[in-house]
């Protein structure tokens, strides 16, 4: 068999990147698999029990600092970036601002991301095993190619900073200095030597602003996020209850937190996403927190279907709510809300409901 030149390598890795715009991705980059660093970080964070009772994180042994032994054969990376940004920074702030408004993370108010981009992975996968197929290869020969888009051990951010796509900032999330962090992260595993790209070099420099906005002080140092403080934590991984600690820090966010992307300077050259997926449904954008508490399982189901909350399930969802609520100022009309409440099926929910009535009632 006859192995691909150097020049036809490099050719193919051009040709991948504008498919990978042609496909709607933002940005393609390419890298080796080489990790080392990022798994001491990874080490030094799992030491630190600041996964909290993420299991999963440290599950998978060297898996994620390791490509080639979560897919045989893996010798490069191909990480794109998808823009999902569907509104504009002083919307996100209005919202946040009104304590009667159900704030949720920006990323999760349209379509699912993982297997919309997912699917366009794999159609860049087919364009490049065709392109191989048709040259210095036999037809039938396939590709070692593996699609993943957060949905196995992959350290992708350290993947992403390698390709090029943006340096990881303080806040632990990708940064590119045309395009800010409003975007998600996939991959292509593959075992085409091709051509990498530089890693991206960090511009936080001395800037702070992200530590001093974290409403519950999760990120301790800088690079270093407790993710047990976390809101996107406590809201969404967290299957129990809210530490009590934290909850009236939660303010009115119901389901993830941005405020660390919202005070990003880097953030003022984001642009809106084209991705219609990603647009609101259900104008989870601009609902109230009453009105998202009074939905039923069956209607919680069918707002949030084909959506990313749908996974924190309805228990989680009226806990989350109902701190906001306890956060929110004394009202009749919450009171008369929450009281229902405490004969829920759930201890949990009946547990969040009951302080949200004290801090009500104080």
């Amino acid at each position: 068999m006859n192995e691909i030149s150097p020049q036809k390598l490099a050719s193919l890795a051009l040709q991948i990147k504008q498919w990978g715009l042609d496909l709607g991705f933002g940005q393609v980059g390419i890298t080796d698999t080489d990790l080392t660093v990022a798994e001491g970080h990874l080490q030094n964070w799992l030491t630190n029990n600041f996964h909290g009772d993420m299991d999963y994180m440290q599950r998978h042994g060297l898996k994620r600092s390791h490509p080639e032994l979560l897919h045989a054969s893996t010798v490069r990376v191909i990480s794109v970036r998808m823009d999902y940004l569907s509104e504009s920074t002083a919307a996100m702030n209005q919202s946040l601002a009104d304590p009667t408004s159900a704030y949720i993370s920006r990323y999760a108010l349209g379509r699912d991301y993982h297997k919309m981009m997912r699917n366009r992975l794999q159609k860049l996968a087919d364009k490049i095993q065709t392109e191989v197929s048709s040259g210095s290869r036999p037809p039938e020969f396939n590709l070692g190619m593996r699609a993943f888009v957060d949905s196995a051990p992959v350290l992708e951010k350290a993947l992403a900073e390698k390709a090029g796509l943006g340096w990881i900032g303080k806040h632990s999330n990708v940064i590119n200095r045309k395009a800010g962090s409003w975007f998600f992260l996939g991959e292509l595993f593959t075992d085409l030597p091709l051509p990498v790209d530089n890693p991206a070099s960090a511009h936080c420099g001395a800037c702070t602003a992200c530590l001093s906005i974290c409403p519950t002080q999760a990120i301790v140092a800088p690079f270093q996020v407790d993710a047990r403080r976390c809101v996107s934590y406590l809201t969404i991984e967290l299957h129990g209850s809210i530490p009590e600690e934290f909850r009236p820090l939660i303010g009115n966010r119901i389901y993830g937190c941005d405020d660390c992307q919202i005070i990003c300077p880097w953030n003022r050259f984001a642009k809106m996403t084209g991705e219609k997926d990603f647009n609101p449904r259900h104008q989870l954008n601009t609902q109230q927190l009453l009105t998202v508490f009074a939905w039923s399982e069956t209607e919680f189901l069918a707002k949030t279907e084909g959506s990313a909350i749908r996974r924190i399930g309805h228990d989680r969802w009226l806990r989350n709510i109902a701190v906001a609520l306890g956060n929110a100022p004394s009202s009749p009309l919450i009171i008369e809300a929450l009281k229902p409440m405490l004969a829920h099926a759930s201890d949990m929910v009946r547990e969040h409901v009951q302080w949200a009535l004290d801090q009500q009632l104080r």
